[in-house]
């Protein structure tokens, strides 16, 4: 039995599987609460983190014991960026700031103005990464700066928890701006110039590769037996395309989560900066992956339900399954900043062309579809940057709506498969990573694809007409950006 812990946004999820790889059970912890102190701020505590994974891990026990009492391995997976800052005596510092905050917007342009970071990373310095951050708490919070014995990404934070181990791998840093991403390896120059060296750095190993052994203390506590081996793991992304088998050349996913990611997997490592798009390492030794990602997707349609009071079931159904030619209402989901493809943590959201006739279901539909065309950004920036799709899996809580995924499948021209039923995200993915760390198993013979249940594929009659949303949505944002 091997075990995969997510450390999501908003909670942990926990799930076992058995040596054939079927699932046996999953559980959640509580939510783990995000604060918002100011504008563009997003914190979490990490000792929420060690709750939520001790509720989710006891549930899963206790609903199928003596399955978990067979654990040999146990993979992670985490929201990347995060900053978990901890002193000498691995005490947290302060909350961990989150991907999504954007406070450190500054300091992502001053390290990113520096030619060193583009070249050495083969990304933009983004203002959620990790090393605008630590530049940020060294200009406004001196005193907690000189105390910083190590950084950890959040699923490395749980690892030390897990193993007392300061570790991490390959997908997950390459999101710092730290890591020389095509020689797999930490930047020396680039730690120096944010007055930071290796030495508070975590080790690195690969995803697939032993990361620590549970601390003895956990697995009695947990009816485990000695020297269960934690996998490096995987950020989020790459855990993901590890449940979902996105590790050969030309497969890829849109995951429709609180922020929204187009991943493509590579053979080689093809950065270009200049498009916005992320270029990682990938959970598995030689291998790499494109991202393009937009801040708010089912977050844009959790914002429309807040406001309008209604769930995003109901709003979602009041529009129906049959795809509707756009209206002259077009909504920017830009209610965080966005990433790709343009690198804008000031941008705002809106929606224009309103008149006395749109009524909720309109803008419902025009939430839905300003995160299609968002994706289909996200799609032309990939091809700019050498990489050509000819069809998607859909992944995330907004896949479960048809209407959204028709709009996808238009807005990207691209047909979308749906895979079997069984969930194959992240959770699922960072155990596959246990299985292999435990075992030895090929990676690449371990992390298949699910069988399609379904393609959903363009609406041909509404492709012209998609079009030409989609170019009107262009044209908004350079207008609304002389605003900001």
């Amino acid at each position: 039995m091997y075990l995969g812990i997510d450390l999501g946004t908003s909670g942990v999820k926990a799930m076992l599987i058995d040596a054939d790889q079927r699932v046996v059970g999953s559980a959640s912890g509580r939510d783990v609460v995000t604060a918002r102190p100011h504008a563009g701020w997003s914190e979490q505590d990490p000792a929420d983190w060690i709750r939520a994974t001790e509720e989710a891990v006891a549930a899963l026990r206790a609903a199928h014991p003596a399955e978990f009492s067979a654990v040999r391995g146990i993979g992670l997976s985490g929201h990347m960026h995060g900053a978990t800052l901890v002193d000498a005596d691995d005490r947290v510092l302060r909350p961990c700031i989150m991907w999504n905050d954007t406070r450190s917007h500054r300091e992502a342009a001053a390290l990113d103005a520096d030619p060193r970071f583009r070249k050495i990373t083969g990304n933009i310095v983004f203002p959620g990464f990790t090393a605008p951050k630590l530049a940020w708490v060294k200009n406004n919070e001196p005193d907690i700066f000189a105390k910083v014995r190590r950084v950890l990404l959040p699923k490395d934070y749980l690892r030390l928890w897990l193993a007392g181990e300061h570790l991490s791998e390959m997908s997950d840093s390459a999101g710092t701006s730290w890591l020389d991403t095509g020689a797999r390896k930490w930047s020396a120059e680039l730690l120096a110039a944010t007055d930071l060296d290796e030495r508070q750095m975590p080790g690195l190993v690969e995803g697939t590769e032993p990361a620590g052994i549970l601390r003895a203390e956990l697995a009695a506590k947990w009816g485990l037996g000695a020297g269960i081996v934690i996998a490096g793991g995987a950020g989020d992304n790459a855990a993901s395309a590890c449940g979902m088998g996105t590790v050969r050349e030309g497969t890829a996913f849109v995951s429709l989560g609180t922020s929204g990611v187009l991943f493509a997997a590579n053979a080689s490592y093809l950065p270009n900066p200049e498009s916005a798009v992320h270029a990682f390492c990938h959970a598995l030794p030689g291998t790499w992956h494109q991202m393009g990602v937009i801040l708010s997707a089912t977050d844009a349609l959790n914002w429309h339900s807040r406001v309008t009071g209604a769930s995003a079931a109901d709003l979602t159904q009041e529009i129906g399954d049959a795809l509707k030619a756009p209206s002259s209402v077009t909504f920017l989901p830009y209610l965080s900043g966005e990433r790709t493809p343009y690198n804008d943590a000031a941008i705002r959201g809106a929606f224009l062309g309103l008149g006395h006739e749109s009524g909720r279901p309109v803008l419902t539909q025009a939430v839905l579809e300003g995160v299609s065309f968002a994706l289909r950004d996200n799609l032309e920036a990939l091809k700019s940057a050498g990489t050509r799709l000819s069809r998607v899996t859909a992944i995330g809580g907004g896949s479960r709506s048809r209407y959204w995924l028709k709009s996808i499948a238009t807005a990207l021209d691209l047909p979308v498969d749906l895979p079997a039923d069984g969930d194959f995200g992240a959770a699922f993915g960072a155990a596959r990573l246990g299985l292999i760390a435990a075992t030895g198993a090929n990676p690449v013979d371990a992390l298949t694809a699910p069988a399609t249940a379904e393609t959903i594929e363009p609406e041909a009659a509404l492709t012209a007409a998609y079009e030409d949303a989609y170019q009107r949505y262009r044209r908004l944002y350079p207008a609304i950006r002389a605003a900001y």
